[in-house]
């Protein structure tokens, strides 16, 4: 994986749990979830690039 994607998964992920956190203070629903979402987002393209990484070796 490289640094650079790592990273920017890294940044969404924090993103999407700051949109929770939001969501949650302001009771926004819809916020909260979006965060999820970008959250499992960031979750699955890590994943992705941990497969990529394993068929390089």
């Amino acid at each position: 994986m490289s640094g650079i994607d790592k990273a920017k998964n890294k940044m969404q992920d924090l993103g999407g749990k700051a949109k929770e956190a939001a969501g949650k203070v302001t009771g926004d629903r819809d916020t909260e979830n979006e965060g999820k979402g970008d959250q499992a987002k960031s979750n699955l393209k890590d994943a992705g690039e941990k497969v990529k990484d394993a068929f390089k070796k």
